[in-house]
């Protein structure tokens, strides 16, 4: 397997194994942006960064709960004082850690269209990828005194050089890549082949690709890739199958998925043996009105709720936190 293969699943010998004693565990990752409007076109400025001032919270409630965030950091992020002494003083208190997160039409160097094909990075030339990403990489280093060591590409936008430059760069975990999702629509990557399970993206072995967590459920969940793609072809289709209980694609998210959705989601993943399920949220969904999944402040609380209810859940099926330096301990055999 050569290193650039993440956009192709990836061969079944590439699962990555875990120590002994590892057991199942849970990784919190923030994409943490700017405010945009996501029904708009893409745009360089007009962003806000109001919703900083709700992290605070988050982070005492998700110490609170036994969660150990990630927060995933973008340009505009990394660039505002008053969000680095946020999420820093949970990393120096060691309740948090950091990583990248590359939104590209808002971060420098400013070369190319602003469209929404480019807001994919792996559709920039590997030469302005790699700028953007180096410049946003070192930034969160300088402002948060380490090296990071996890990525997300925005909107899931891996490329064909993408591995090759996280590894070049002392990545050790992508984080890219969702499961089940196919977004060649809007002129990104597909997904929808990928397993959920943690595995090599490179031969090596120095890169870990971990999925973000997606099922299916429903009683055509075993030949669920093949009817998802079928469906999609069909408007409705996908709501329909659900409604009748036969396929129901799951992504561990408050963001349009409810409490219940995802507890079945947690059992399903949980009993097939996944090693480290992976749950999602938006920064900015913190706050009300900067997203569609908290337009008020009863929608904010519904999003506390519902990780309530999950880690409750988790704790009861022994699956415990984790962090990214546990994970790759842990894969270092």
């Amino acid at each position: 397997m050569a290193t650039g293969s993440m956009l192709v699943p990836p061969p079944a010998a590439a699962a990555a194994r875990f120590a002994p004693g590892f057991g199942q565990r849970v990784l919190l990752t923030v994409d943490t942006e700017e405010e945009f409007d996501w029904n708009a076109p893409f745009r360089r400025e007009g962003h806000g960064l109001s919703h900083v001032a709700a992290i605070p919270r988050f982070q005492s409630f998700c110490e609170k709960i036994g969660a150990h965030p990630v927060y995933l950091v973008d340009w505009p992020i990394v660039q505002d004082a008053r969000a680095v002494e946020i999420i820093g003083d949970a990393v120096r208190r060691g309740t948090a850690e950091v990583g990248v997160q590359l939104h590209p039409w808002v971060n420098p160097p400013f070369e190319e269209e602003v469209s929404a094909r480019n807001s994919f990075t792996g559709n920039l030339s590997p030469a302005l990828e790699a700028a953007k990403f180096t410049i946003l990489r070192d930034a969160v280093e300088a402002a948060f005194g380490a090296a990071p060591l996890i990525y997300r590409a925005g909107r899931y936008g891996l490329g064909p050089d993408t591995a090759s430059l996280l590894k070049s760069a002392g990545i050790r975990i992508d984080t890219s890549v969702r499961s089940l999702f196919d977004y060649r629509p809007k002129g990104g990557p597909d997904y929808s082949h990928h397993p959920i399970t943690p595995y090599w993206a490179d031969a090596e072995r120095t890169l870990l690709e971990l999925p973000v967590t997606t099922v299916h459920a429903g009683l055509l969940r075993p030949v669920g890739v093949e009817v998802q793609r079928l469906a999609a072809k069909v408007p409705r289709a996908l709501g329909a199958l659900s409604r009748l209980g036969l396929l129901e694609r799951i992504a561990l998210t408050p963001e349009g998925v409810s409490a219940e959705e995802a507890l079945r989601g947690i059992g399903l993943a949980v009993s097939s043996g996944l090693p480290v399920l992976v749950l999602s949220l938006h920064s900015p969904s913190l706050a009300p009105g900067h997203t569609p999944y908290a337009a008020d402040e009863a929608a904010v609380e519904r999003l506390y709720a519902w990780f309530e209810a999950v880690y409750a859940e988790l704790v009861r099926r022994g699956v415990r936190s984790t962090t990214v330096a546990e994970i790759i301990a842990a894969t270092e055999l």
